[in-house]
């Protein structure tokens, strides 16, 4: 293959992203509670030939959360179900660093990935969360400052790595006539003093088949950004146009080098919301019935928890949001500065940033026909902006369904995206090397 290679993931959540997609006709409101609704979006994705099934997450709820996050699995539980229902797509679940132990963790997704044979991925957090009910259901009064989560962060990672390595490839022997179970020189201690961590180990499960589960990160601020080219592998954004996708690719991808990585080992993907229609007009249409699905209070409530619990009921739908007091958030910090940004520029009203800010209702929407969506896809990787797509597609399962039937053979045709798996594990998906166990290297033979 010639051509640079489309990497895709499915953001998997009950209905789909559109906060009313639960009240569309064709949806089962019991979705985000239904595993065989999710096991089938799984084998959907993967006779797609995607790359990852995602599934992302949230510790805390209120009354105006998105439907399909008010009742919903645990991520690692979910995709442990969901690596027994495929047997080719990587699986990727989210998990904060803020609110979970590295032991634990460490163990969990090791579980994962053998149990997948080596598909799992974990989606790193540090929990975004501007509402800080999160922090109340962990005995916590206050949520972290960003910048203390991200150093919280960067030991979070390193300690899961380490106990990942606790063992070497060949450390468990089994020889039963010699009554050997395991060659003690080749399990290590980890031994992590740090400022927030303090970790013995050696991890009680051995490295799969792919070595480490894969490392997926979201996060676009300074801090964000150097923790991505530091320990990320695949980095998902939700950047509001093209030109801005190019920026931040740009400014990643070159920060790598800090830390002597090659920018091919890391694949960043945009979040899309694809509307798919035999015609243009159709899939307007289709987009326009999810519109009518919402009243503007309830799209609105819905953002609140972005932009810092705001009452938005008490604005008139056409006052410019720019003139309301939004207090300092301390969730997703770059995601709120964009949003603040677009709203001055663009002069938007209260009644329009739902439609400005979720899903399709963003700049550069892919929302058109088959041939439309492909050759913007297309267009946006040729042109540096992404390696991939996040599809977050606003009804599911129809959203995938169609992607998949009509979207993705043009992908094919275009010589862009895979007609076959090109091995077993993630790592092998994405052309990612197996990481070697940093005790395998001679400068630490003998350390423990």
């Amino acid at each position: 293959m010639s051509k640079k290679q489309m990497k895709l993931a499915a953001y998997l959540v009950g209905t789909g992203m559109h906060v009313a997609s639960w009240k569309h006709p064709k949806a089962n409101p019991k979705a985000s509670i239904d595993v065989e609704h999710y096991k089938q979006l799984a084998r959907v994705a993967e006779n797609g030939k995607f790359d990852i099934a995602f599934i992302a997450d949230s510790l805390a709820i209120n009354e105006q959360s998105h439907p399909n996050i008010l009742n919903r699995f645990d991520p690692i539980v979910l995709i442990t179900a969901l690596a027994e229902a495929t047997s080719k797509i990587g699986i990727v679940a989210t998990a904060s660093t803020t609110y979970s132990e590295p032991y634990i963790l460490a163990r969990q997704f090791a579980s994962v990935d053998h149990i997948s044979r080596g598909r799992a991925g974990w989606n790193l957090v540090t929990t975004g969360d501007a509402t800080g009910a999160t922090a109340q259901n962990f005995g916590r009064e206050t949520h972290e400052e960003h910048d203390v989560r991200y150093e919280r962060a960067e030991e979070f990672i390193d300690v899961v790595q380490g106990l990942w390595d606790s063992w070497e490839d060949d450390a468990f022997v089994l020889d039963k006539e010699k009554g050997t179970f395991f060659n003690e020189e080749k399990m290590h201690q980890l031994n992590y003093k740090g400022t927030f961590f303090s970790v013995r180990g050696p991890l009680n499960i051995a490295r799969s088949v792919q070595g480490q589960p894969v490392i997926v990160q979201a996060g676009s601020s300074p801090s964000g950004q150097r923790l991505a080219a530091r320990t990320a592998e695949v980095v998902f954004i939700h950047k509001d146009s093209k030109e801005e996708a190019k920026k931040y690719y740009r400014s990643l991808k070159s920060q790598m080098k800090t830390f002597n990585r090659h920018p091919e080992s890391l694949f960043i993907l945009q979040g899309i919301s694809p509307i798919i229609g035999r015609t243009e007009a159709e899939a307007n249409e289709k987009y326009t019935e999810l519109q009518h699905l919402l009243s503007p209070y309830e799209g609105l409530q819905f953002l609140s928890g972005y932009m810092g619990n705001i009452d938005f009921t008490k604005y008139p739908l056409n006052m410019l949001a720019s003139e309301i007091s939004f207090p300092k958030v301390n969730g997703i910090q770059s995601q709120f500065d964009e949003m603040k940004r677009i709203m001055k520029e663009e002069k938007l009203t209260v009644g329009d940033l739902y439609y400005r800010f979720v899903g399709a209702g963003r700049k550069d929407a892919f929302v058109g026909t088959p041939q439309q969506i492909a050759d913007e896809m297309e267009r946006w990787v040729e042109e540096g902006a992404a390696d991939g797509f996040m599809l977050q597609c606003p009804l599911l399962p129809e959203g995938l369904e169609d992607f998949v039937q009509y979207v993705v053979p043009l992908l094919q045709e275009k010589g862009i995206y895979r007609h076959e798996y090109e091995g077993t594990t993630l790592r092998e998906h994405l052309g990612l090397r197996k990481p070697k166990n940093r005790y395998d290297c001679s400068i630490y033979k003998g350390s423990s």
